[in-house]
């Protein structure tokens, strides 16, 4: 593909975006969630691992731990065992319980809305943080970049960035606000069912026209 100007890449995203989302309508965040604190806890616990696995393990370790106050007070020991098939169990443990203990310490409870207040507490970056303020609160005021969104990015060459804040500030910079949280399920959804690393369908792809990396 010749190279873009800006003007060009925001009308061809555009495009993009909009096939996607008649591809796939229903799509959403995959993790399974009550509130903010229960999305807050299974972000962190998704890295590293997939949704579904995440989606395993929380609904003992919420039977369990149903809130800040209580997770707060958790032994490390018990939520490990709970979580240990996220893998890097020990690490996610410490996150979750410091994250809880964050809340409780400093917002009585209850999760914050605003990225500076999310990205203080343990476990918290900025990706993370898009995720609970886009999908609990309905703010968009982000974009997730992920594994998914980073490597569909590229490929369709919304950026040449590698870091996911440079990668976000490109996506922000071609779609709309209001696009925004959807753009990231969007492109997440599609690359687990169709433009999938380690063998992309190409021929199957509803947008393949568009990209840049197409084999067909």
């Amino acid at each position: 593909m010749p190279r873009e100007t800006k003007q060009a890449r925001a009308v061809r995203a555009g495009e993009i975006y909009d096939l996607l989302s008649e591809e796939y309508p229903n799509a959403h965040c995959e993790l399974d969630f009550a509130d903010p604190f229960q999305l807050a806890v299974a972000t962190i616990l998704s890295a590293q691992t997939t949704d579904e696995r995440v989606n395993l393990v929380t609904p003992a370790l919420f039977k369990r731990y149903p809130d800040p106050r209580r997770l707060a007070s958790a032994q490390q020991d018990d939520v490990e065992e709970i979580i240990r098939s996220t893998g890097f169990f020990r690490n996610k443990a410490k996150s979750i319980i410091g994250f809880a203990r964050g809340l409780m310490a400093g917002h009585g409870g209850e999760v914050p809305s605003t990225l500076a207040e999310l990205t203080a507490l343990p476990g918290v970056g900025r990706k993370t943080a898009n995720v609970i303020r886009g999908n609990a609160f309905g703010r968009a005021e982000g974009v997730v970049v992920d594994t998914h969104v980073t490597r569909l990015a590229t490929l369709l060459g919304f950026t040449r960035q590698k870091t996911p804040e440079k990668i976000e500030q490109d996506l922000m910079a071609i779609l709309p606000r209001e696009r925004w949280t959807l753009l990231s399920h969007l492109l997440i959804w599609h690359g687990r069912r169709v433009c999938v690393a380690r063998r992309p369908r190409c021929e199957a792809c509803a947008v393949s026209h568009l990209c840049p990396s197409s084999r067909v």
